[in-house]
């Protein structure tokens, strides 16, 4: 059965999301804390954790990546205000989505199985290596020259959806839309500065990148060269 996390305070919206969920087939869990929530995320690893803005101490950005850091690689919505600089925030420190409260009930619970469908090892192989680097999508991580390399969520799920689209030109709308899980977001230099910091961590010349290759006025894509794939 799918489990959901909901981290937050208030008890409408707790309430409200436990018979949305419920009467879908998932568990539902609840924590009104940070210390509850990583509690029941230790003993039970949900599908999603749902990470309510208004939650005591949680609107802080430092907060909001501890609990994203030690969730990874589970995804996290964030359920919060309409600012659009808040939600750029969010997304740039990893969120997976961010909900506007309030919210269509429907819409999330489209979101959430998206979350999940995006969080699924759909590559056509466990581990990919590529010059010095190794990646195992099933367990989520990444060496280069045998050392581990620390991504964060969102740059793991932009490499592996390149690397499943390796050599085709991906515009920037597309990662948006099919990472991300935007249609219509405020800004694609949110895509431009997730691949910086992928070339910063992988290329050997960030300046002139190998594998990240930018295709002008389009967007980029990802030429692994000599490459090599191993079963699961």
């Amino acid at each position: 059965m799918r489990q959901i996390l909901v981290l937050g305070d208030d008890t409408t919206v707790q309430s409200s999301l436990q018979l949305l969920f419920e009467s879908e087939g998932y568990s539902v869990q609840i924590a009104a804390s940070i210390s509850q929530g990583l509690e029941l995320f230790r003993a039970t690893p949900p599908s999603v954790l749902l990470f309510d803005l208004l939650v005591l101490d949680c609107s802080e950005p430092q907060a909001f990546h501890q609990v994203q850091q030690l969730a990874f690689p589970t995804p996290v919505i964030v359920l919060g205000r309409s600012s659009v600089t808040e939600r750029v925030r969010f997304l740039e420190l990893g969120a997976d989505d961010y909900v506007i409260k309030p919210f269509s009930e429907r819409e999330l619970l489209a979101r959430v199985r998206a979350a999940i469908r995006r969080s699924m090892c759909t590559v056509e192989s466990d581990v990919f290596a590529f010059g010095d680097i190794t990646v195992s999508f099933c367990k989520v991580e990444l060496r280069r020259q045998g050392s581990l390399v620390p991504l964060t969520s969102r740059e793991f799920r932009v490499l592996k959806f390149m690397i499943e689209n390796r050599g085709r030109v991906l515009s920037r709308q597309e990662l948006l839309n099919e990472v991300w899980g935007y249609q219509n977001y405020p800004t694609t230099r949110t895509v431009d500065n997730c691949i910086m910091k992928l070339r910063q961590k992988l290329e050997r010349d960030p300046s002139d990148p190998r594998y990240f290759q930018t295709v002008h006025g389009i967007g980029y894509r990802f030429e692994p060269h000599e490459s090599n794939i191993s079963p699961n």
